[in-house]
């Protein structure tokens, strides 16, 4: 099958994608399609919000529809890189025998990843990043594709870890998950309080999902395209030329050379999903909120003000 029969197909499933996953998960339509734009581009998305906004179920459901393995980890003050990575121990005939962790999925879900200490951060971002484990000398690779998606819970913050600056660029998206509206809340409430329970059927396979990830990767750009993207990034620095007044007023900290990367990744999946062959100006904005919200830090005059990033990025554009 060729390029474009691929994609016109992808098109297809991807709708029906959003369906399956719509039988469980009530509203939060932006949200999944930023989880998914950040699946299909290889990229790890960050998900801030409150408890008991269904995140699990979601990242869950999203994984059964793909048709991919999923596992979670619950981080805890107390976790070791061990606990997530895995270890060797001695088995019967007295030999080393390496015990595989929770890193070894390919939808893996970090919950309140700002509640363990920084060591244990460390080794789940090196896992991101390399897409392999190192234990005692020996490196494991990790499946393909492989995805994690890491909450933060923007409240009861005595005792965490923030995650900083360098680090928090390792993911593509920053996600916000806001509370469903008042329908969207009524339906959630006769969904789960009966003993209906939905089937979620697998829609792709993971070497197809790799499949998807290769072609979106081989889309063209247009120069002036990326051009846009680099230049929309260098807006964010307020220390450069190319800074308007608006972000020389408001922000400490601009984003580095990964946001343009993941603007141009971004935009090839988001013109996928949508049926076009080739992004444009409009597909880079409409994924640059999300790619651009925890690289940029606003300062103590845009927090007094009650000046919004969101509404900083938007006129940028």
């Amino acid at each position: 099958m060729s390029d474009v029969s691929l994609l016109e197909n992808f098109v297809k499933k991807h709708q029906s994608l959003k369906n399956e996953i719509a039988k469980v998960i009530v509203g939060q339509e932006n949200v999944i399609d930023q989880i998914l734009l950040s699946v299909f581009s290889g990229g790890h998305s960050l998900l801030i919000g409150v408890p008991g906004l269904a995140k699990t179920l979601m990242v869950n459901t999203i994984a059964k529809a793909l048709g991919l393995d999923f596992k979670r980890i619950q981080f805890t003050p107390d976790l070791m890189p061990s606990d997530i990575l895995g270890s060797e121990i001695l088995d019967e005939n007295r030999t080393f025998k390496f015990l595989k962790g929770p890193v070894f999925t390919n939808i893996l879900l970090a919950d309140e990843i700002n509640r363990t200490p920084p060591k244990t951060q460390a080794a789940l971002l090196e896992a991101m990043q390399e897409k392999s484990v190192t234990v005692a000398g020996r490196r494991y690779d990790l499946a393909s594709p492989y995805f994690v998606l890491a909450t933060q819970n923007p409240i009861e913050q005595e005792g965490t870890y923030p995650l900083p600056e360098a680090q928090l660029d390792r993911f593509m998206f920053a996600i916000n998950l806001e509370y469903p509206s008042f329908e969207e809340e009524v339906n959630v409430v006769k969904n789960t309080t009966t003993d209906k329970k939905y089937e979620i059927k697998s829609l792709f396979a993971a070497n197809e999902i790799s499949e998807i990830q290769h072609i979106i990767r081989k889309m063209p750009v247009a120069d002036n395209v990326i051009e846009y993207a680099v230049k929309l990034v260098g807006k964010t620095r307020p220390n450069t030329d190319a800074a308007p007044e608006l972000v020389k007023n408001y922000l400490d900290w601009g984003a580095g050379p990964r946001a343009s990367q993941n603007l141009i990744l971004a935009a090839k999946t988001h013109a996928a999903v949508n049926g076009k062959f080739s992004p444009d100006k409009e597909n880079v904005q409409a994924v640059a909120i999300g790619i651009l919200r925890h690289r940029v830090i606003k300062n103590y005059k845009a927090e007094a003000e009650g000046v919004t990033l969101e509404s900083l990025i938007r006129a940028l554009f």
